[in-house]
């Protein structure tokens, strides 16, 4: 008789009767920790996550999805949903509980006539772009090709598009939703407009989503975009002259800034490589020509390393920055929304650069703003709307025993530069520890939340997230 971990964090004996019964109700497949799959299904990204659910159910269709619900409600299992595996949380994964997992659930509907698509939760943004872009379209997303849309979705989603088009969750349209009794509901401006609001940003806080209806725009299928890379020694200098281009910026522009040692990329001197540097991504979404008008000011400034801003495919631009964020490496990021980028900011910032921990350790400024700005906080669960910048201190490294030494590290310069901070964050880069912080990540759309929590799931069955405990 196996025994599963409770919702309490207790242990609870389930019969094999029951067992059973889930098993021959699924189109997909039961795993336990002796089946054949289990281990790949279980592992995601971030390698510091290494948990062992007690069962998996190894979705192939929405009735799966209702049928562990069911019985995780039913049995008071602790239960957790895996899209694409690449939160940093790693909340994805349960230890002795009941994971649902969408690995398997990767198909992808475009409708060239209307410009919509239709995913299922296991699609990565890889996956995505490559069915969009196949019609020169595309829905504004992430960065790094191997996150899943899921999570990135439901907990706001932004990107190289997201100043012209808005955030993943401006772009969405519908959704498909299990519920915490299992139960299906679809959500959208026009039904359920309630959850619809609070699965833009609330995160898996609601229920389950087994499809997602975007709006894609056109894009490329050709962009212009590249790197700009600086010597760490002009590094205060290029932080300001980048942050006073963007203030007159269109929106068809974003330029993100990275602080960290340099790969061996081919187009660097072998001198380079190793050392800090100061690397503006830009992208421009729009027609190349001007894009080079508009980008001629930033790559003016200073005396670059290297720039290799031109023509790119935007699928090859979409996976410019896989390689520095393949699975299996240990993974701790801090994050703070920003107004502006003050000098002492900089200043602040330039200091913990020069003491990188690990040869893969980063910290990125990201640009937002332009359309997402101009949604109403109101309008969705993501609140930070009026931020220009969202950081992200990005803690990386191979060996166990620089765990503490990283993660200090990021702990550090996050508290240092808390004093510049909005108060609001992207809940997609907060890690686990950091419940205490929801209220204030979500701002003035806290309170909403958490009725709406007591509303859809008062027994918290959906707790392994950035979780908006209910108070009924």
């Amino acid at each position: 008789m196996p025994h599963l971990t409770t919702l309490d964090g207790g242990s609870t004996a389930v019969s094999e009767g029951a067992v059973e019964a889930l098993r021959d109700a699924l189109v997909g497949n039961l795993l336990t920790p002796e089946s054949a799959g289990y281990e790949d299904t279980r592992s995601i990204w971030n390698a510091m996550i290494d948990r062992r659910p007690g069962l998996i159910v190894d979705c192939r269709a929405e009735g799966d999805v209702s049928n562990a619900v069911k019985f995780a409600a039913e049995h008071g299992v602790l239960l957790s949903i895996c899209g694409a595996g690449h939160n940093i949380a790693g909340n994805a994964v349960c230890d002795g509980g009941l994971m649902i997992s969408f690995k398997k659930m990767k198909d992808v509907v475009v409708d060239p006539s209307s410009r919509t698509v239709r995913v299922q939760p296991g699609v990565t943004l890889g996956d995505l772009d490559a069915a969009t872009q196949a019609h020169a379209l595309a829905v504004p997303t992430g960065i790094n090709s191997t996150t899943g849309i899921a999570g990135l979705t439901l907990g706001g989603g932004f990107g190289w598009l997201s100043r012209k088009y808005g955030m993943t969750v401006d772009n969405l349209l519908s959704a498909r939703v299990v519920l915490a009794d299992g139960s299906i509901v679809v959500a959208s401006e026009s039904e359920h407009p309630d959850l619809f609001w609070g699965l833009r940003g609330g995160g898996g806080n609601f229920g389950v989503v087994t499809s997602f209806e975007f709006q894609a725009h056109p894009v490329g299928p050709e962009i212009l975009s590249g790197l700009i890379v600086h010597p760490f020694a002009d590094a205060r200098q290029v932080l300001r002259g980048y942050r006073d281009f963007l203030k007159g910026a269109p929106d068809e522009v974003t330029v993100w800034s990275v602080m960290r040692k340099a790969p061996p990329l081919p187009f660097l001197p072998e001198e380079v490589h190793g050392t800090e540097v100061v690397v503006l991504a830009a992208m421009y979404a729009g027609e190349m020509s001007d894009g080079e008008i508009a980008l001629a000011p930033l790559r003016a400034m200073g005396t670059p390393i290297a720039d290799v801003i031109g023509p790119h495919p935007y699928v090859g631009w979409q996976q410019a920055f896989d390689p520095l964020l393949t699975p299996g490496e240990r993974n701790y990021w801090k994050t703070h929304d920003f107004a502006e980028m003050s000098d002492g900011l900089i200043d602040e910032v330039l200091g913990y650069v020069a003491t990188l921990p690990s040869p893969q350790c980063e910290v990125f400024f990201g640009q937002v703003g332009g359309a997402q700005s101009r949604v109403p906080d109101a309008a969705t669960a993501y609140q930070g709307r009026s931020a220009a910048f969202v950081l992200n201190v990005h803690g990386r490294w191979s060996d166990p025993s620089q765990d503490d030494a990283c993660i200090g590290w990021c702990r550090d310069l996050w508290e240092a530069v808390g004093q510049y901070a909005t108060g609001e964050a992207y809940v997609n880069f907060m890690t686990e520890e950091e419940g205490a912080r929801l209220e204030s990540a979500y701002g003035s759309g806290y309170e909403r939340l958490v009725e709406l929590k007591n509303e859809y799931d008062p027994s918290n069955l959906f707790r392994m997230n950035q979780n908006i405990r209910p108070t009924v």
